[in-house]
């Protein structure tokens, strides 16, 4: 695996004597895969923005798909044509296993390591697919449940049934929150930030530093919110109240969330958007941070159904955050 400075995923480089096999990394082949295991480590991001979370994974979901955060889940969600490959690497000095995904030049984009025995055994069973081979392939997204239109014409892959259809997903100019963030999914949100000007919702710039004060507050008042953490092809989210905060004196930020972690460099952080979508309970305001690519790296929000009241609190306290001081 080439070695990918920065990128947060520790043993990730090759630094260290170990094997590693390739497995499939096309759903639902990646999908049984990720479920098979009781207990791992998950960790997506990179060098601005990181979320870790120990637990099992909920059945992960691709690109225009329906997506859903839930307490004790990890929730994963994967652009399938940008993760090229997937292996499960063996640490032989430690013992340890991790299923790693990697996107077309060979960087880790999301990690579960795997924390007990049991899993590390399952490990084995992981369907594996031929030595050099590419294991992705483009994918037909579809907006709602998969139904391949009447007449479609149908490519057979083996065992697997591809309508060749061109790749269809929400458009984010006029999307709802789904939309927004399977935009920042497919390239980080770049070519979306470029032409903002075309977002019908409501959408304006706000000083960097309000997100530490932001965690603070719904820390402080027990307000439960949604976070998403990107890296290149993958999104990994979690949602609940934050235990605690803290700030290091380089700018770092950290936030206990339910059962996640979540690490912020707010000095690689150059923009912060506040950015509203329609979502469960209506139009619902997401803080979206930019790294100095203008690539969003983290999102802040309300996923799903959350209550009327918790809404209600999320929505006036976006309200309250200053623009940025011209």
């Amino acid at each position: 695996m080439a070695e990918h400075h920065g990128c947060g995923f520790e043993g990730c480089c090759g630094r260290r004597n170990g094997t590693a096999r390739l497995i499939d990394a096309r759903m639902p082949e990646l999908a049984r895969c990720l479920t098979l295991f009781q207990y791992v480590q998950a960790v997506t991001g990179g060098p601005v923005a990181r979320i870790d979370q120990a637990g099992s994974y909920a059945v992960p979901s691709l690109r225009g798909e329906a997506f859903a955060v839930r307490p004790g889940s990890i929730a994963l969600r994967i652009d399938g044509a940008g993760v090229d490959t997937a292996v499960v690497a063996r640490d032989d000095d430690t013992g340890s296993v991790a299923l790693r995904l990697l996107d077309t030049e060979g960087r880790t984009v999301h990690q579960g390591r795997l924390l007990s025995e049991g899993d590390r055994l399952l490990a084995g069973l992981a369907g594996t697919v031929e030595a050099g081979a590419s294991a992705a392939r483009p994918r037909v997204v579809h907006d709602g449940p998969h139904v391949v239109p009447a007449g479609t014409r149908v490519v057979h892959d083996g065992p697997h049934v591809v309508p060749d259809v061109p790749e269809r997903v929400p458009a984010w100019e006029d999307g709802d929150q789904l939309a927004q963030l399977d935009a920042v999914l497919a390239d980080g949100g770049a070519a979306r930030r470029e032409a903002f000007h075309r977002y019908r919702g409501e959408h304006r710039p706000i000083e960097v530093d309000v997100v530490p004060a932001v965690l603070d507050h719904v820390c402080s008042v027990g307000l439960p919110i949604g976070v998403a953490v990107f890296a290149p092809a993958a999104m990994q989210a979690c949602g609940g109240r934050v235990h605690v905060t803290d700030r290091t004196v380089g700018g770092r930020v950290f936030a206990a969330v339910a059962e996640s972690s979540v690490e912020i460099d707010l000095a690689g952080v150059r923009a912060c958007h506040l950015v509203r979508s329609t979502a469960a309970h209506g139009p619902t305001s997401a803080l979206e941070l930019d790294d100095e690519d203008g690539r969003c790296v983290a999102v802040v929000t309300q996923f799903g159904m959350v209550g009327e009241d918790v809404h209600a609190a999320w929505e006036h306290l976006a309200a309250s955050l200053p623009g940025i001081s011209t």
